[in-house]
């Protein structure tokens, strides 16, 4: 018998002590498992980067100079990373919000189970797959000439940190997701993602763009994240000279800005919950 299996209600009181830790890894088999039934997603998520890498690398990318005449492909791939990261937020959202709108997140709070292993289970879960995820586009990247050029220590760092910004982001689709509990609400919601990506270094360098987009751009947490990766990488598009102090510290405004989302978003999305229980 698993952690969340249902148990009869004069045993259903509070979980034991000890018992998160294996109903969080419970939690992420479920999520995990439910891949196993819709090989459609596996399938879009994979064909989603891939398409970027074509569209961009090679449609676009012949009319976006680049300083210095670097390789677009070299540049766009970090970025592609962030951007599949961010994206992401919107799949967790609408995740979340299916299981409060069939009841399953009822089910789950009528379990002696710890009120927050069913969201870590979503977020670990969301983590485990933007791994392999990650690592499918980095072989794309290398088919059409991306290269990691710091050495293997620099690329397990950049790898590292995209694994930390993608756990952090989960929180904030989890949270809206246990907001909004209805799946059509969440997939209006879900595009609103988009200007944060757009208005960022992702596909552009941003010295060109108009003072206020440029600020927003810099201090943007996706084009802190997409330089942070640029420069452990070693690709081309770190900004030198005056910059701001985000682009100028890339490595540590991002760690920063996953610090601060988790702070604020896991408190909050694990509060939601409890508040419905209620």
């Amino acid at each position: 018998m698993t952690a969340l299996d249902v148990r009869p209600a004069e045993t259903a009181t509070v979980p034991r002590m000890g018992q998160g830790p294996a109903d969080v890894l419970t939690a992420t088999y479920r999520h995990l498992l439910r891949l196993k039934h819709a090989p459609g997603q596996i399938i879009s998520t994979l064909m989603f980067p891939l398409a970027f890498v074509v569209l961009f690398g090679f449609v676009f990318g012949s009319a976006i100079p680049i300083d210095g005449g670097a390789n677009y492909r070299e540049y766009l791939i970090p970025g592609l990373l962030v951007l599949t990261i961010f994206t992401n937020i919107m799949a967790t959202m609408i995740a979340v919000a299916r299981d409060n709108g069939l009841g399953v997140m009822d089910r789950f709070r009528s379990m002696p189970v710890a009120r927050s292993a069913i969201l870590f289970g979503q977020a670990l879960a969301d983590l485990i797959s933007m791994a392999v995820t990650l690592l499918f586009m980095l072989l794309c990247g290398l088919v059409v000439g991306w290269r990691a050029h710091n050495g293997v220590g620099q690329f397990l760092a950049a790898f590292g940190l995209l694994l930390l910004l993608q756990f952090a982001t989960s929180w904030v689709g989890v949270y809206f997701g246990t907001t909004v509990k209805n799946l059509e609400t969440a997939g209006k919601l879900g595009p609103l993602i988009m200007p944060l990506t757009m208005i960022s270094n992702v596909f552009v360098p941003t010295q060109q763009m108009p003072l206020v987009l440029r600020v927003i751009s810099n201090w943007n947490p996706v084009s802190c994240a997409v330089a942070a990766c640029r420069h452990l990488f070693g690709n081309p598009g770190v900004p030198q000279g005056d910059v701001a102090w985000p682009i100028a510290h890339p490595v540590v405004a991002t760690l920063g800005w996953s610090v601060l989302l988790l702070a604020i978003f896991v408190p909050l999305a694990v509060r939601r919950f409890q508040i419905d229980e209620s």
